[in-house]
């Protein structure tokens, strides 16, 4: 079975939480501290799609 996250994608989250645990992964919009550990996964995975790296696209809220 094929990969559903390239490793370029994995990358981003990981760097994503090395920056959560150091304290320095701020939000996009209002600059806020980031905290939650699910909020980093989600901005590194963010960066990747940005980037055209293979990550499947958004879940919506319905």
């Amino acid at each position: 079975m094929a990969r559903k996250y390239s490793k370029a994608a994995s990358q981003k989250v990981e760097k994503a939480m090395e920056e959560l645990k150091q304290g320095k992964l701020k939000s996009g919009r209002s600059g806020k501290k980031v905290t939650s550990r699910k909020q980093a996964i989600a901005i590194g995975l963010s960066e990747a799609r940005a980037e055209g790296k293979k990550v499947p696209g958004r879940k919506t809220g319905k």
